[in-house]
């Protein structure tokens, strides 16, 4: 079964930076895109940053600018780096991919799905 895993959300100062990361790991075939999106308290969920299989970006217009999104292809492995953190940054930022997997219990088959990781918390103090 695929996992996504995220890691290094934390709390920081207004100004400050984060790093945060999204590990996929399983029996991965290949990985189409990875995104990163966000979720406030009451408010709806946002596209932070998308990759796609070509190495195309795409920021929301709120982190232009100010994150970069990287992606290791060789072990799987999505990178925010995330400057000039403000009040308005802190959401739960969630990873996404779109993840062709070897079928469990069936090796020559193959299986498409978008997949979710739980979560990382970031929030910044003003």
């Amino acid at each position: 079964q695929v996992q996504l895993v995220e890691s290094g959300g934390g709390l920081v100062q207004a100004g400050g930076s984060l790093r945060i990361s999204c590990q996929v790991s399983g029996r991965i075939v290949s990985i189409s895109h990875m995104a990163w999106y966000r979720q406030a308290a009451g408010k709806q969920r946002e596209l932070v940053a998308k990759i796609n299989s070509s190495g195309q970006t795409t920021y929301g217009d709120s982190v232009k600018g100010r994150f970069t999104f990287s992606r290791e292809n060789a072990d799987y492995t999505g990178y925010l780096q995330m400057n000039s953190l403000q009040p308005d940054d802190s959401a739960v930022y969630l990873c996404n991919a779109g993840v062709w997997e070897v079928v469990p219990d069936d090796d020559q088959y193959q299986r498409y799905g978008e997949r979710w990781g739980q979560g990382t918390l970031v929030t910044v103090s003003s």
